[in-house]
């Protein structure tokens, strides 16, 4: 403490401190001290009394043993006393009970009469006392001698009756239970009436049961358990009330199915709405009796499903089940149903069947389907095929355009079908989309080989059938309906990211759907050109020299045709237009190739050139009508008439080898035998000039059009003339 010299000043302050400390410590010791000391004297005060208690009760023990001893002798001559007492228990209960006991037969015959007048509640009461003097005295007798079976027969056969007295009011109680939901709108005392007796009992069986703990005596027929025979009572009535909806089989209606669903919602509905609003009343909150009856009818109602899924079903049928099982059971025409809330909470209902049978009728209706789908696209196509060989002409549609009723009736079932489907799920409804286009696809390679098979028929014999050219233009017809209708039914079925899944799919019907249309197109026009062949042939002949028709004819024929091809509908009519101006020209310039004339002189190849010139505009007028609003170009295929006219009409042979390759650099695809043709058919060029002529073009550059569209290649030049030439 004493670190500086000016703390000297504070010694006698440091000392009286340390002092008080010091004072204060040994006060507290001599405090504990004396605290301890107190203690350990009392202890030992207390263990002193204890020692004495221990020597009293052993004493006592001492003169309680001995007393026992010498009064053992005296209890065993009481033994008489404590039968006595016994026997005057069992008299004093068989004299509280006689008058119970003589009015036996008299009591029974009442309850019997008030069970029979309805009276239940009476006949419960009178039921009762006799209960309760029959287990009074076999009690009092079981306390006697457990063991003496004779008298406790002989009393429980006295009582005999009233057990058939209970087993008849329990027949009625249950015949009320049965018809709860009805009686409780008519009658709604007398259900109530059966829950008091049924509520007794329940308090009696547990006043038995207590007292069998204590002493071993339960009464014969005892727990009734009369609220669970209740319940199971209910749980039958239930489960036999859902079963019999089933007014129908298959055999006599059709629609039985669909008809027992309803019935069974229906019925459902308004007996869970009696048992909220009505049935509630008249049960103790603690039965919980709607919660009670909604399990059952659920589980019920999930019995029936699963029989009926495990039931041969047909498609049709499969999907009416799941749309009720799936759909229905948890709507608001149901299950949630607004006046059930907030008592029924859809969402904590279990499924009425299992995810694994809802997966085995799917897998069964998509199978199912799939065989019917074929089977109607095939009896549909077999009826549109009856069709065709009818001799009145095809319907048309509201635009003029024939058409078969094929493509309405494909797409009508195919929408059903989906209607049907998207009411159970979307899973499902995609599903049959894809199943649909699938089995579209397959459908219409086989509607291009009917149509492939309707020509070949029609060419055997080109008088039948009476209205060909109708209904191939009603097939073609089909191809763009089935394509917009393919469209119409991905736009409102198909969700927009599976689109991509069936693209290819999409692409191949497309690609089909055109075959089928080009072939029947081609069709057509080699119907026209079979007609127009005798007239083709007088082209470029000295008939047609002299002045022959041919050409008017065609026109009038090509035009006549084409009023019937006007009920062709775009693209295909557009496309069969173009198809049929350059397959004109292109048997023109074959008439050409084929030499049937050679001019003789410059007078005949004027008027020839200028004929060919006349008919190339017939053929641009005409083609141009017909292609009236299509927008397309119908004049270049006219000029290649034009430029061979030209050829042909030149005077001077020192210009023939300009004119010529002025035409071939037009049209590249010009060969030599087409320009020896020619040289041919002008008549004036020698053999060695068309060598010259055709070597010199030979060794030129050829420079097509990238537009040009090539003609020549599809003719061809007699083949004996070309070396004759060069000879």
């Amino acid at each position: 403490m004493l670190q500086r010299p000016d703390q000297l000043d504070k010694v006698e302050q440091y000392r009286r401190r340390e002092a008080r400390k010091k004072a204060s410590v040994e006060a507290r010791l001599k405090a504990a001290i004396q605290s301890q000391l107190d203690g350990v004297r009392t202890g030992l005060s207390q263990l002193h009394n204890a020692l004495n208690d221990v020597k009293d009760i052993q004493q006592s023990l001492i003169d309680v043993n001995k007393d026992w001893r010498q009064s053992i002798n005296t209890i065993e001559n009481l033994k008489d006393v404590k039968d006595a007492v016994v026997q005057h228990s069992q008299l004093a209960a068989a004299v509280e009970n006689l008058k119970n006991i003589f009015s036996v037969p008299e009591i029974v015959r009442e309850t019997q009469d008030l069970i029979e007048r309805g009276e239940l509640l009476q006949a419960h009461r009178k039921l009762m006392d006799l209960e309760c003097s029959r287990d009074n005295l076999m009690y009092e007798q079981y306390r006697m001698d457990s063991r003496n079976t004779h008298d406790m027969n002989l009393i429980h056969t006295y009582f005999g009756d009233m057990q058939k007295l209970s087993e008849e009011l329990a027949k009625q109680l249950w015949m009320v239970v049965q018809r709860s939901l009805v009686t409780v709108r008519r009658d709604p005392t007398l259900l109530v009436s059966v829950v008091r007796i049924i509520e007794r009992e329940e308090k009696i069986d547990r006043r038995m049961l207590d007292r069998k703990k204590q002493t071993g005596f339960i009464p014969p027929g005892r727990p009734k358990k009369w609220k669970e025979k209740m319940f199971n009572i209910l749980e039958r009535t239930v489960s036999t009330r859902i079963e019999g909806t089933q007014a129908d089989t298959r055999e006599s209606d059709k629609m039985w199915l669909v008809r027992h669903l309803e019935i069974i919602r229906k019925y459902v509905l308004d007996d869970l709405l009696v048992a909220k609003t009505l049935l509630d009343q008249c049960f103790p909150p603690h039965y919980d009796i709607f919660n009670k009856l909604l399990n059952m009818y659920h589980q019920a109602l999930s019995t029936r499903m699963q029989e009926l899924a495990a039931e041969d079903l047909e498609a049709n049928e499969i999907v009416s089940l799941l749309t009720w099982v799936l759909n229905t059971y948890k709507s608001t025409e149901m299950m949630g149903y607004s006046e059930l809330s907030p008592e029924v909470d859809v969402n904590s209902l279990d499924p009425l069947i299992s995810q694994n049978v809802v997966d085995q009728l799917l897998s069964k209706y998509m199978s199912t389907l799939t065989s019917n789908i074929i089977g109607w696209l095939r009896k549909a196509l077999e009826t549109d095929k009856k069709d065709w060989i009818k001799e009145t002409e095809p319907e048309a549609d509201q635009d003029g355009y024939y058409q078969t009723t094929l493509p309405a009736i494909v797409f009508q079932m195919f929408e059903q079908n989906l209607q049907v489907a998207a009411q159970i799920n979307e899973d499902l409804k995609t599903k049959v989309l894809l199943l649909c286009l699938q089995q579209m696809n397959s459908f219409l390679t086989r509607y291009k080989d009917e149509a492939q098979l309707y020509k070949e028929e029609h060419l055997k014999n080109r008088q039948y059938p009476q209205c060909y050219v109708q209904y191939m233009i009603a097939v073609i017809n089909n191809c763009q309906t089935f394509k917009e209708s393919i469209i119409s039914l991905k736009r409102k079925y198909l969700k927009i990211e599976m689109e991509d899944t069936l693209s290819s799919s999409h692409t191949n019907m497309d690609a089909t759907l055109d075959i089928i249309a080009k072939e029947g197109c081609s069709s057509l026009l080699d119907e026209v050109f079979m007609d127009l062949e005798p007239h083709l042939n007088e082209l470029m002949t000295k008939k047609w020299l002299m002045g022959s028709n041919a050409v008017g004819t065609i026109c009038v024929t090509v035009e006549d045709y084409f009023n019937d091809f006007a009920k062709i509908k775009k693209p295909y009519k557009k496309t069969m237009t173009i198809e049929a101006h350059r397959r004109v020209v292109v048997e023109y310039i074959r008439a050409i190739m084929l030499k049937r004339i050679s001019f003789k002189n410059a007078e005949e190849r004027k008027e020839g050139a200028e004929r060919m010139i006349k008919e190339a505009e017939q053929f641009r007028f005409l083609f141009k009508k017909l292609a009236a609003g299509s927008g397309e170009d119908t004049e270049g295929l006219c000029d290649i008439i034009e430029a061979i006219a030209e050829v042909i009409k030149l005077t001077d042979p020192s210009l023939l080898y300009l004119e010529v390759s002025t035409l071939v650099s037009r049209y590249p695809d010009i060969r030599d035998d087409h320009i020896a043709a020619l040289l041919t058919v002008r008549g004036d060029a020698s053999r060695e000039m068309k060598q010259t002529i055709i070597e010199t073009l030979d060794q030129g550059p050829s420079q097509p059009n990238p537009n040009y569209v090539p003609i020549f290649k599809e003719i061809t030049v007699p083949t004996l003339t070309v070396p004759k030439l060069l000879k």
